[in-house]
């Protein structure tokens, strides 16, 4: 496999200096094409691409990615003034979930802001040359940033000062506008058929567990701004990860991995319900989610997946005995969280090689995977392409953070190709299922249709 890079000419310089705190990140960003990783307000978000590569399909995407990123980060001249996880140049990437389909991708943007949410904040330029100052241009800066006028080199006096002047030009939020919705692969019958076929493999065979998805079409008059979506989405579910990339913008609850130094985490979602209409209903619901059989049975298989996946690369890894209950606006789900130390090594895995050592997880494939993806295949009469793969980012340092890509949309052009799957057990119930598909639709949906946000 050869990934297909472009901009290859040139090697990175970047230069990533502390700025005053920007509050909303999403609220700088001046045009659609953005990448973005958020949660409560803390995170990342960038534009322009100093370079990216698009990885054809095959079981080593991961390993050529991580090669090609790692030559990139080797080569590049790298002033990070500031230290810090995510600070210095960052790749943004979005991996597709089987092995057979193509267009995954890793982008480097040119621009990066960040923020920690305790009053850290940054900014990493990114141009092609032996230093910032030197060849391509970098993108101006945002408005909150200190003039950094020719003779001052960039963060050289390392006191930003806030301009009374806007620097950046934000292109104008365009309103999504009225949709034309249709059916995806299967329509909701045949979608409960396909369920019905799953439950009859499960109870035939040594298949325990499988997660079959559908999709859902909106097409809108005008392109679609990604910048409109992300901030509904930010705004309503804040404990979520908001994230974009290359058109693929979601609030995903399942953090798959993340890498701080040697210390590693994961937070692993499986059993769902709905939430109540008032305290006691919801309450209600809760309890009867922690007391579900069915459920516990989804999750527990989504737990091991993790966990065998993990434990051989850390020295220490502790997963909670029993899952709790996290609630968000529209659903409640079963989690468990999972933290670790890497095992010691001059070299510990990356954030990325982490995705790739867990994917697939048992949370959007099913047990064992192998059969489960034959009968994801067979059943669901589509290509997820990057739905429930891998989404996220990796510094140079190796630190980042991958989610799963849930409660998203593939953007292109006027077009929204929203995702929803299930996971489903010897006792799932085909019409049960549909509606829960229908609920984790809403996400998107409701910020599609949304004008008033």
């Amino acid at each position: 496999m050869r990934p297909l890079s472009r901009q290859e000419t040139g090697r990175l310089s970047a230069r990533t200096v502390a700025i005053p705190d920007p509050g909303d990140l999403l609220g700088h960003i001046p045009q659609p094409d953005v990448v973005a990783w958020i949660q409560h307000g803390a995170g990342l978000a960038g534009w322009g691409e100093a370079v990216r590569v698009s990885l054809p399909a095959g079981e080593d995407r991961f390993t050529a990615g991580e090669k090609w990123l790692r030559s990139v980060f080797d080569a590049a001249d790298i002033d990070d003034q500031v230290r810090l996880r995510g600070s210095g140049p960052i790749a943004f990437g979005s991996f597709t979930f089987d092995a057979s389909s193509d267009e995954s991708v890793l982008i480097v943007p040119r621009l990066v802001l960040g923020r920690d949410g305790r009053g850290r904040a940054w900014v990493t330029l990114l141009s092609r040359g032996d230093s910032i100052s030197r060849g391509d241009d970098p993108p101006r800066p945002p408005r909150f940033w200190g003039d950094p006028s020719p003779q001052t080199p960039l963060g050289g006096d390392k006191s930003p000062r806030t301009p009374p002047a806007a620097q950046t030009s934000v292109a104008p939020l365009a309103p999504v506008g009225p949709l034309d919705w249709r059916e995806g692969s299967l329509t909701g019958a045949r979608w409960e058929e396909a369920v019905a076929e799953a439950v009859a493999a499960i109870k035939a065979g040594d298949l325990r567990k499988v997660v079959l998805a559908r999709d859902l079409f909106a097409t809108a008059a005008e392109p679609i701004d990604a910048r409109v979506l992300l901030r509904r989405l930010a705004a309503r579910y804040p404990d979520c990860f908001t994230f974009a990339c290359d058109g693929m913008v979601g609030a995903t609850p399942e953090l798959l991995v993340r890498r701080a130094g040697r210390q590693v985490s994961a937070l692993v979602l499986g059993g769902t319900a709905p939430r109540g209409g008032d305290a006691v209903h919801d309450e209600a619901l809760g309890s009867e989610l922690l007391a579900s059989a069915k459920n516990n049975e989804e999750h527990a298989y989504a737990v091991a997946s993790i966990r065998d996946a993990l434990g051989p690369l850390c020295d220490a890894l502790e997963v909670e005995a029993r899952p709790g209950l996290l609630k968000f606006p529209n659903l409640q789900h079963l989690g468990t969280q999972v933290r670790g130390t890497l095992a010691d090594s001059e070299k510990p895995k990356s954030a990325l090689a982490l995705a790739a050592a867990v994917h697939p997880p048992a949370a959007v494939c099913g047990t064992p995977a192998s059969a489960a993806l034959e009968l994801i295949r067979d059943l669901e009469h589509m290509d997820r392409q990057r739905y429930a793969g891998p989404v996220g980012w990796v510094d140079a340092e190796g630190n980042g953070e991958w989610g799963i890509a849930l409660r998203c949309a593939q953007l292109s052009g006027r077009t929204a190709r929203l995702f929803a799957g299930c996971g489903i057990v010897a006792g799932s119930e085909p019409a049960a299922e549909l509606a829960e598909t229908l609920v984790k639709f809403q996400p998107m949906r409701g910020a599609l249709e949304d004008e008033s946000a």
